[in-house]
């Protein structure tokens, strides 16, 4: 432990100050040469530091250049309860959590832990996946009694509103889309046709003029097809699943909802459909893409195991679902827990909590997404799931990590627009806009939301303990916390402008890993 010590000097420190581009990480890189800089930057900027490359990410690629490379590390499994993960992503395949005390396939529990051939993990969801909402459940099953009873049904019948609007708006400008890209691939003779073609268009049809116009409008606001037939889904499933009252897609799972002894469903099968997995697997990449490749994204940290928990659906997710994932993911051996989700109403948020608290016993460390909805947490009572308190009070805290987004911008636009914050219920920020992982099928892409703030963390995390796994769950989390960059300047969140970074969590950090191993080096073993 001497020579790590010596090797972890300080501390960085970083104020708000006229920085340049650097070209250390670009040149760092193999193959290169046929990249463009700001490609690279982009793909990876979340790893990244400020100092070396004027880029706010974590200091991961510094770290594991100046700080570990010469260090022996340990596996940490690390489990990502979601709505299902592509364990066999090229980027991802040799990184999976395997139950080597289950026999595959057999169709008896080996293990005797309760589930029958969890090889990867365990599906909570069986084949049910579009569902609907918390408060659409209060109103569907009239919980009378849930405290939030009268407000569920004020939300559901205004936000309905707002869904039946958004899809008939959404509806209509996506048949003018294509109508206009219709008029054009006629009157040009072809399919597909660039900016340039619709420039050097000489007319004065009225109605191909329209249509140059509307497409050239929805360009500058980088709208395309899929976009606006994403938008239809989107409230289509708002209508017909989230806030319809009549629909139950947990039926076909058969088991009692509102009983948490009732533990004898689900399957295997954490690997469920392609469609519903792309958000679980870009959560895995950026907590562990294979590194250094040559292909895809570089996750945070290799040195894991990825435990695959399907229990997140097209909906709020259960909070029974989530008690019980918990728990799985504490009996068979997880260190570390992201739970990328989160709702506004709770039937039973005392599962939840008990499973929390049964993991700080068992010292595991919980990584949650904040929320996507620009919100103070700290107001009414912070009525988000979950969360370390229950109606004002802290149940727990020494395990549980609340974490908000950022962005690429080291300036008053450093906190991603949609991400929810408070200086009371939100800890800590980290890169959580434009990140580029995996998606299924050998894919990638980039996403935004705390989503991906949340494996951010989780994959610093799970790499600190890889290489100091004598760390408790507490310790990990006041190591995260205290070691992260803080921001001094003010920012714009929720339309409000010179707000004090400060203000906005716990710490008034972003989280980084450079920092991170230093005071994890100080760390005396127990």
């Amino acid at each position: 432990m001497k020579k790590i010590i010596l090797v972890f000097i300080t501390l960085l420190t970083f104020s708000c100050s006229s920085i340049k581009f650097s070209n250390d990480y670009l040149t760092s890189l193999p193959n290169t040469s046929k990249l463009n800089f700001e490609d690279v930057i982009k793909k990876n900027w979340h790893n990244l530091d400020l100092e070396k490359d004027s880029v706010p990410g974590m200091s991961v690629e510094r770290a594991y250049k100046e700080l570990v490379k010469d260090l022996k590390a340990k596996k940490v499994i690390v489990a990502v309860i979601d709505a299902g993960i592509d364990t066999n992503h090229e980027d991802l395949t040799n990184l999976i959590w395997v139950n080597d005390k289950e026999i595959p396939n057999n169709l008896i529990d080996d293990d005797k832990n309760g589930y029958i051939d969890d090889i990867n993990g365990w599906n909570f969801l069986g084949e049910s996946y579009n569902e609907t909402l918390e408060m659409t459940r209060i109103i569907r099953d009239s919980l009378n009694n849930n405290r939030r009873y009268n407000s569920a049904i004020d939300n559901i019948n205004i936000k309905k509103g707002i869904a039946e609007r958004n899809f008939e708006y959404y509806k209509e400008i996506t048949e003018d889309y294509k109508k206009s890209t219709n008029h054009i691939s006629n009157y040009l003779g072809k399919d597909k046709f660039s900016k340039l073609d619709l420039a050097n268009i000489k007319s004065n049809d009225s109605t191909l003029l329209k249509s140059i116009d509307l497409l050239t409008y929805f360009d500058s606001l980088d709208i395309d097809l899929d976009y606006l037939l994403e938008g239809v889904e989107y409230f289509s499933d708002q209508i017909n699943y989230h806030y319809n009252t009549n629909f139950n897609g947990r039926s076909i799972v058969g088991d009692n909802i509102y009983d948490i002894r009732d533990v004898s469903y689900g399957d295997s099968r954490v690997q469920h459909s392609k469609s519903t997995e792309s958000h679980g697997t870009h959560v895995s990449g950026i907590i562990g893409g294979i590194r250094n490749n040559s292909i895809g994204n570089n996750g945070v940290n290799n040195n894991l195991e990825i435990m695959a928990i399907r229990a997140v659906p097209n909906g709020d997710e259960y909070d029974k679902d989530i008690a019980l994932g918990i728990r799985y993911a504490v009996d068979n051996g997880a260190r570390i827990i992201n739970m990328s989700f989160g709702k506004s109403y709770s039937t039973n948020p005392e599962w939840v909590i008990d499973a929390i608290k049964y993991a700080a016993q068992n010292n595991v460390l919980i990584v949650h997404a904040a929320g996507n909805e620009t919100e103070d947490l700290d107001i009414n009572s912070n009525e988000n799931y979950p969360n370390d308190q229950y109606l004002g009070k802290t149940e727990f805290s020494n395990n549980f990590i609340n974490v908000g987004a950022s962005t690429i911008n080291y300036n008053e636009n450093i906190v991603a627009s949609f991400s929810n914050f408070g200086q009371n219920n939100v800890d800590i920020f980290a890169p959580g806009y434009d990140i580029y992982s995996l998606m299924p099928d050998n894919k990638y892409d980039f996403q935004s939301g705390t989503s991906m703030a949340a494996p951010a963390l989780t994959g610093v995390a799970s790499m600190v303990l890889s290489y100091f796994p004598w760390l408790s769950a507490a310790k990990l989390k006041e190591i995260i916390l205290e070691s992260g960059i803080e921001i001094d300047f003010n920012v714009t969140i929720s339309g409000k402008k010179n707000i004090p970074f400060k203000s906005l969590s716990k710490t008034g950090k972003i989280v980084n890993a450079y920092n991170a191993l230093i005071l994890a080096s100080r760390s005396k073993r127990k």
